[in-house]
């Protein structure tokens, strides 16, 4: 959970609960219940709902413009404790032992599949349409996101697990922060600093013939209106005051929600970023909505409540783990069904249900291991048994 403390002490449960179901949709979508066969009309029309993951990872950089915002808020002097080194050391101990820990799994599995492939008659064969992970990279591959600059390479960040690349994308967000982002706020305010992110996010599609597109550059921009949905939410200064009290926030997302969704509209033809952004606007004016909700001590609207129900507060506390190792774990279990030779209907149900029980499953268990004991006192308070009880 996220704790802020402006004249009182205040937990944001509906933010776990976001990321933990944003982070689930995200298992869905990398879930391929169809082999080519016909499926029946309820389970296409399931899958076409399943299309819309780039959302989730909208909404983990803005939670992330927003979470490392807060830190500098509550200082006196809006700065970030510890100073850059410091700042760099928490950011790295947190994301990067279990990041560096699911590509030490993945070169172990792709390693045994080879090895079973060149000792028995077993094939890894490739399953149109679904690509969670791949046993087949190479050294420049690894190279590559070992120094998590694998986003800038179309093909390398798609190899080996492709949902990694945004780990990259945030670790670069990490560096911009402190050192573009804030100083542009601290000279400029806050309206300067979402403009300029959201141009220089965009300056590599159109000034340099899409250079980075694989990385998305133009998440800077979201990543700022994160910063933005902090400050709104928080700030004492009475303009801002009042801005967070006049508007009405929750009219607004709902808004820019309906707008975003028509500009996704594949026969438009329009540029993703365009509807990112009206997703990641639509996402700030949400948290600006409820967190002002929190601070006067009102309750969610009941729509809203599944932000703040307990398994979903208990899925956020190893949403990061089940992130980073859900692409091989329905490798696994999708290979495994295959050979069983199922009916596609059967297939695909089966797939769904074992694939999201054992992802989930292995996430926790890895969470446990390799990320929970990276975390911060406070981080380490929260666990899936308290958010449960």
């Amino acid at each position: 959970m996220t704790e802020i403390i402006t004249n009182k002490k205040l937990h944001l449960h509906y933010l776990d609960g976001l990321r933990g179901l944003a982070s689930v949709y995200i298992l869905f979508v990398h879930i391929e219940p169809s082999m080519g066969e016909t499926l029946p009309f309820w389970l296409k029309i399931f899958q076409l709902m399943m299309r819309y993951g780039r959302i989730s990872v909208v909404v983990f950089i803005l939670l992330s413009g927003y979470g490392l915002m807060l830190s500098v808020i509550r200082s006196q002097s809006n700065t970030i404790s510890g100073g850059f080194i410091g700042y760099i050391k928490r950011r790295a101990w947190r994301i990067l032992p279990a990041y560096y820990a699911t590509l030490v799994l993945c070169i172990l599995l792709a390693a045994g599949i080879i090895l079973l492939e060149k000792l028995t008659i077993f094939q890894w064969e490739y399953i149109p349409g679904a690509h969670p992970f791949s046993p087949y990279f190479s050294l420049r591959d690894l190279v590559y996101h070992l120094l998590l600059i694998h986003n800038i390479n179309g093909d390398i960040s798609a190899s080996i697990n492709p949902p990694l690349w945004t780990v990259a994308t945030e670790w670069q967000l990490y560096f911009l922060f402190p050192l573009l982002l804030l100083p542009i706020w601290r000279r400029f305010g806050l309206l300067s600093v979402v403009i300029s992110a959201s141009l220089i996010g965009l300056a590599p599609l159109y000034l340099l013939n899409g250079l980075l597109t694989s990385a998305s550059p133009w998440f800077l921009g979201v990543f700022a209106m994160g910063m933005a949905a902090a400050e709104i939410g928080f700030s004492q200064k009475p303009k801002l005051v009042n801005l967070r009290n006049s508007l009405p926030w929750d009219k607004l997302a709902i808004a820019f929600t309906v707008v975003a969704f028509l500009t996704e509209w594949r026969r438009l033809g329009l540029h993703i970023w365009i509807s990112e952004y009206l997703f990641g606007i639509a996402t700030a004016c949400l948290f600006i909505h409820c967190t002002k909700l929190a601070i006067n001590g009102k309750k969610l609207p009941r729509i809203l409540q599944v932000f703040e129900h307990p398994w979903a507060i208990a899925l956020g506390t190893f949403s990061y783990s089940l992130y980073l190792t859900h692409g091989p774990v329905l490798a696994l279990v999708s290979r495994f069904l295959l050979s069983l030779h199922m009916p596609p209907t059967r297939y695909a149900v089966s797939l769904y249900i074992l694939g999201v029980t054992a992802s989930l499953i292995f996430a926790y268990l890895f969470y446990l291991v390799f990320e929970r004991p990276f975390m911060s006192s406070f981080l380490k308070k929260r666990k899936v048994k308290d958010a449960l009880s």
